[in-house]
């Protein structure tokens, strides 16, 4: 079994700097989860806590039921829908903790969980409520119980299925987070004095009490012809693989370098490399190892979508244990060494003070245009939203009636939905901004009530009424609407033009921040909706 070596003489310390160290950060993140803006994507699983539903399009009801608990207890504004993601955030470094000190001790403990919360983007992740904060935290619990299983055998322990429970709410979660199973079952086969496991009822029963997270997807999907199949099929195939090019591939290494520090990431995959010849000899460093696999994964696939470093967080987990125990044993031998790795985590803690709040930077007199800082995106949503409601106000006084919103896309429309002050909502379960009608399942919006849908009736139809051969009729016939895009479009998209019988621009809002430009926000006005010809 892994072997548990003597804590050291500094244990009581070590922990109880630690634990205040966690508590008080986690207090510094409850505020700035208060204070700063939503993201649009933290806006669109908003809206996702807004539509319950046993899963959705391409991930799980996790991070759906994680803002509905907090905006439950604390209102829906940022602190309620963040509210638990500064709590997995420290339930994650506990777990790193207990990780790093069962494997190895007490001091590899402390420096590992140290590392895990001095880089970008796991503090930015405990701050931000997304699908991978969340991810992360079960695949760390499932790790945990998971060695936990391995200490206690031969003998059965309620572990095997308790790690089977929390992968599958991992899975809940994000999808990735099965790949645990897969991983689970490869270290028990390649370590030889773990083999007998798969002999014995442990290893099944975990995959059995895993079995339940396959439910909600997978009846989800029946519904719906499959359709999560589609996207992840088009990142999987051989086709796309082979064509991805190069330069997508080096943003992606760019946009990881930003994320986990430039230093900090060198010295993780210089300590991944350093540690594969003694994965053979070592049952810890071939677990740890076996368990940072998906970022090597996860580098293949990004190829295609090099905007999602934050997406190898739960490879950081055991990733961080071992390049903390790595590089200590690599410093005993050279000292000179020590001033590298400390010069290293405080670049990453001053790169995550800085991503955290860029501002900083601008408060000091320098020019950091808003168009190269990666926390743009979550700027200055709400005083867009008062301007397009006060514009909507004036435009609907000119034109004698209501009209509705279309936002160019899932962002934009789940941003002014949250931040709107007027949530108007054309019916029940209607977003208050749409996107732009298509045939295409693009995102969760095609699956919530739409302004192109036909519903049914029973009142009697009048000679003039729109309907279809099941006696629907469409609400938005000889409505207008407002088209909100934040991208350069001299007009509206096609598909509006063809819907409308006029779409023309009306505005231009300019926003400005701390006397620099943030973005510019065009708005179209689009006349009597008839519905796209056949």
């Amino acid at each position: 079994m892994l072997s548990i070596p003597r804590f050291s003489t500094g244990y009581r310390n070590e922990s109880g700097f630690a634990t205040v160290f966690l508590l008080v950060l986690t207090v510094i993140r409850l505020v700035f989860a208060a204070h700063i803006e939503l993201s649009p994507n933290e806006s669109y699983f908003f809206l996702w806590a807004k539509h319950p539903d046993i899963s959705y399009y391409n991930a799980g009801p996790g991070i759906a039921l994680a803002i509905l608990a907090g905006t439950n207890l604390f209102g829906a504004d940022e602190f309620g829908v963040r509210f638990l993601s500064p709590i997995a955030g420290l339930v994650t470094s506990l777990f790193v903790y207990l990780l790093a000190r069962k494997l190895y001790s007490d001091r590899v403990a402390f420096w590992s969980t140290f590392l895990l919360n001095l880089t970008p983007a796991f503090n930015i992740g405990s701050i931000l409520i997304t699908i991978d904060s969340l991810a992360t935290l079960f695949w760390s619990a499932a790790l945990y119980c998971f060695l936990l299983a391995l200490e206690r055998s031969p003998n059965f322990s309620f572990y095997w299925p308790m790690t089977g429970v929390l992968i599958g709410l991992g899975f809940l979660c994000t999808y990735i987070n099965a790949l645990q199973l897969l991983l689970i079952g490869f270290f028990l086969l390649v370590v030889p004095k773990f083999r007998k496991e798969l002999c014995r009822p442990g290893f099944y029963v975990l995959l059995l009490c895993f079995v339940p997270a396959l439910i909600p997807p997978i009846a989800w999907n029946q519904e719906h012809e499959w359709i999560t199949l589609t996207p992840w099929a088009a990142v999987y195939s051989l086709n796309g693989y082979f064509s991805s090019r190069m330069r997508e591939l080096g943003a992606f290494f760019a946009n990881l370098l930003m994320a986990y520090s430039p230093l900090v990431m060198v010295g993780l995959l210089v300590a991944l490399l350093g540690s594969i010849r003694k994965a053979f000899r070592n049952s810890k460093t071939c677990l740890l190892l076996t368990f940072s696999w998906p970022i090597l994964l996860y580098t293949a696939i990004a190829a295609h979508d090099p905007g999602r470093p934050i997406s190898i967080g739960p490879a950081f987990v055991s990733l961080a244990i071992l390049a903390s125990q790595w590089w200590m044993q690599i410093c005993r031998d050279r000292p000179w060494l020590t001033g590298l790795c400390f010069f290293s985590m405080a670049s990453g803690g001053l790169l995550t003070i800085i991503m955290t709040n860029t501002d900083m930077v601008r408060e000091l007199g320098l020019n950091f245009p808003y168009q190269v800082d990666p926390s743009a995106r979550i700027r200055g949503w709400r005083s867009l939203a008062e301007k397009v409601e006060s514009f909507r106000i004036d435009f609907e006084r000119k034109l004698g009636s209501k009209v509705f919103l279309i936002g160019n896309d899932y962002q934009m429309a789940s941003s002014l939905s949250f931040y709107l002050n007027e949530k108007r909502t054309e019916g029940p379960w209607h977003p208050p901004v749409y996107i732009p009608e298509s045939q295409d399942i693009q995102n969760e919006f095609s699956f919530w009530p739409r302004y192109d849908e036909f519903v049914e009736t029973s009142t009697p139809r009048a000679s003039n009424s729109y309907f279809t051969e099941e006696a629907g009729v469409n609400p938005f016939i000889d409505r207008s609407a407002l088209y909100i895009t934040d991208r350069p479009e001299g007009e509206a998209p096609q598909n509006l033009r063809s819907a409308f019988t006029r779409c023309e621009l009306v505005a231009v809002l300019e926003q400005d921040r701390r006397s620099q430009f943030l973005r510019e926000v065009r708005i179209f006005a689009c006349y009597q909706y008839q519905t796209l010809p056949l």
